[in-house]
């Protein structure tokens, strides 16, 4: 008999977490525990990506619309209500939520609704109850909290914690940031109807994506309406008499608005948990320093997820989960595999990317060949939308492997999910090129690209 109350205790019940547990339940685990201080489900289900895509469903109807015209539609006057739309996502979060706990508790896994912080390596104070449980194992899957610039008036601003529980749709928002959040909100606000400004301190958006990405999205964020102030940052913020905020750039503009949103960036959400008390250190980002398995620098501790700050996507937290749980639980230890993970960007149009960056695989291959296209997307034909699709291969000139794919228009997160396989199975060029086109459809430029792309600054250089 174990001399502990648990053999796991799971602090966290995101997508990571929640995976973990039951997982170890499966493996054969003991007695494992749940706790959850805020709701099950996590970041991605309650406050990230599930009700922020169906914020993008709702923005996108205005284009839609305007779009079924050219198809022979009489769309009569249309009128949006954001209290429609934030009931019914409240709605399919509490589902979605309630079917997180039913299935943790069908598990055999005791859930436990309350803030657990760590007194030492083995023992978990629970805050709300004032109790004690001790734990052979422990795993940390508390993810990320969004990051609040030290600025005057910073309390006037919200995250996107508080950007989907608004009480009303604002008519101008001013959105601090250039990330994949950033830019999905401006768009999200853009399309139900709002003044966006954007305000990014570099000077194209998206940082970390491929270059052809990131002008690409940057182009559809302007013709999309959002205007985006690049080159500067946040100085203060002021409260207006009318309720209004007054934001001041260090440019020395500012900015009068409704909403103040903050999008520059999370942070691993270690604070208060007690992590000195049981000897897991931190690296200098303030995330849980892990090794390939997981573990912590304290033996029995593990931590998954953004917490770790490794690759901060719900499924990398959720395989991150499975492979503890495999390697703690089920005797077969399992490094999960970072490399080559395919992403979405919900942008309106949506990004999809997997693989190396153009820039990258320069640095990284002696030979790198480019093949790329832009164009209208069929659907456009019959209006007068200028967005444009973007499709670019990146491939390993001296072994023709490919290295990346990087796309962005209608459909491009689950045309990603397709090429990250055939990205993560190392497949060259040529096995693209022999499959057969799918017509009409974008995607099949994905196999048909022929012509080599050469920069401009090469080209001359010839």
């Amino acid at each position: 008999m174990s001399s502990y109350d648990y053999d796991l205790f799971v602090i966290g019940a995101g997508s990571g977490g929640v995976r973990a547990a039951r997982m170890a339940k499966q493996h054969g685990a003991g007695k494992v525990a749940i706790a959850e201080e805020y709701r099950f489900g996590g970041t991605c289900v309650i406050r990230g990506c599930v009700p922020k895509k169906l914020l993008v469903y709702a923005s996108e109807f205005s284009k839609t619309f305007k779009l079924a015209e050219g198809y022979g539609w009489t769309v009569g006057e249309t009128e949006f209500s954001w209290e429609k739309l934030i009931a019914a996502k409240d709605n399919e979060i509490d589902r979605l939520s309630g079917i997180y706990e039913r299935n943790l508790n069908n598990s055999g896994v005791d859930t436990i609704e309350d803030r657990a912080v760590l007194e030492d390596a083995h023992t978990i104070r629970l805050v709300k109850s004032d109790r004690t449980v001790t734990a052979d194992k422990i795993l940390i899957a508390v993810g990320g909290t969004p990051f609040v610039p030290d600025i005057e008036g910073a309390e006037l601003g919200i995250t996107s914690n508080e950007a989907f529980h608004l009480e009303e749709l604002p008519r101008h928002v001013v959105i601090a940031g250039g990330g994949y959040i950033a830019c999905e909100f401006a768009q999200i606000f853009a399309g139900l109807g709002s003044e966006v400004c954007q305000v990014y301190r570099g000077e194209t958006v998206l940082r970390g994506f491929d270059d052809d990405i990131r002008s690409t999205v940057h182009e559809e964020l302007v013709r999309s309406g959002v205007r985006v102030i690049t080159h500067t940052v946040f100085e203060k913020i002021e409260p207006l008499e009318d309720g209004r905020k007054r934001v001041h750039l260090d440019n020395g503009h500012h900015v009068d608005t409704d909403i103040v949103m903050y999008a520059i960036g999370r942070n691993p959400y270690v604070a208060d948990l007690g992590l000195d008390k049981a000897g897991v250190e931190l690296d200098e980002a303030g995330a849980i320093k892990v090794d390939a398995y997981s573990k912590t620098s304290a033996g029995n501790i593990y931590a998954v997820g953004d917490v770790t700050n490794r690759v901060n996507l719900t499924p990398v937290a959720i395989r991150e989960g499975a492979a503890f749980a495999q390697t703690v639980f089920g005797g077969q230890p399992l490094a999960y595999d970072h490399e080559d993970i395919a992403s979405a960007v919900f942008t309106q149009p949506p990004v999809g990317s997997v693989g190396l960056s153009e820039a990258l695989a320069r640095k990284s291959f002696d030979k790198v060949d480019i093949y790329k296209t832009s164009f209208r997307p069929m659907k456009a034909s019959f209006s007068n939308d200028a967005s444009r699709m973007m499709m670019k291969l990146v491939v390993d000139g001296e072994t023709d492997r490919v290295l990346g794919v990087h796309i962005v228009g209608p459909d491009a997160p689950e045309m990603i999910q397709l090429a990250g396989i055939a990205v993560k199975a190392k497949l060259t060029k040529a096995q693209f090129d022999a499959a057969c086109a799918v017509h009409p459809t974008s995607a099949e430029e994905l196999v048909t690209m022929k012509e080599k792309w050469t920069p401009p600054e090469l080209k001359a250089a010839e």
